[in-house]
Order: structure tokens, then sequence, then C-alpha cells
């Protein structure tokens, strides 16, 4: 087994997270792995405060904790827990590489939505509707009296 050495993560050219700001726990993973399941802890807990981390600027924090969804407890720490592989690195990795999806899908800044007028054929369209609409239920009020 390779022992690889993680000095932080490298998100894009302006952002890098260094390993201080990462917490990990390895605990014991559910699914297959016979009796390997029962004594290894080979699942991984990834945490990074994305609150209070430095390395973020603060619309980037925003995005990010607005992206993490359920995976993000109330003081703004996003946990990811990778158990997909039986071994502890490959695991490891995927946390991370699943974190850095993450951070480089809320870098990126929404695109500004671009006002512009409805064409006249499609108001047109919507007035016709309410016309035909309106007729249909006026239709439907008209009282037939028996002599």
């Amino acid at each position: 087994m390779s022992e690889e050495r993680h000095e932080g993560l490298r998100i894009d050219t302006r952002i890098f997270i260094p390993d201080e700001e990462l917490s990990e726990s390895f605990v014991r993973a559910s699914g297959p792995g016979g009796q390997n399941v029962n004594k290894v802890a080979s699942a991984v807990e990834l945490r990074f405060d994305a609150r209070n981390s430095p390395s973020l600027s603060p619309p980037v924090s925003r995005r990010l904790e607005r992206l993490a969804g359920r995976r993000l407890t109330k003081d703004g720490v996003i946990v990811i827990r990778a158990d997909r592989f039986r071994t502890q690195e490959m695991n490891r990795s995927d946390a991370r590489e699943r974190l850095v999806e993450l951070i480089r899908e809320a870098a990126t800044p929404p695109k500004p939505r671009i006002a512009t007028k409805p064409p006249r054929a499609s108001k047109e369209r919507r007035l016709k509707a309410k016309d035909v609409r309106g007729k249909v239920k006026q239709a439907r009020n008209k009282r037939i009296t028996i002599d």
C-alpha cells in the first residue's frame, strides 16, 4: 500500500486549503467487507469549517454553505462521510475529492440574470387564451328559461 502525503487541498489557482483546516476521523463502515468490516475503521468522516475558514472569501463561503445542504452543521462545519471503498486511504481520497468538487462549484460565481421583455407574439397568445377561457366560462352562465 502506497503512503500518500497530503499537504492540503488545491481547489484552483486562487484557493488552497491547508491540512490544518481539515479534520479527519475514521469510523467503522457498514456494508460489504466480511470480517474486515468489524475490525477496521475504514470509513472517513472529513470535517471542514466553511464559516470560519481564512482560505475562503466571504462570498465563496456563503455559496458553499448553501450548496452543502444537510452536510452542514448549525456551526457552519461541513461533514463529508466516505465509506464507498474497503480501504481507509481510498475513502480518505474520496472524501477529499468530494470536498474539492463542492468548493469548486461554490467558487464559480453565478451568472447574473439578464432581464428580457416578453415578445409581442407571446403577449398576444396569452391574451387570446384568456379571452377564449373567459368566453367558455360565460357560456356556462347562460340561463335557459322554459315557458
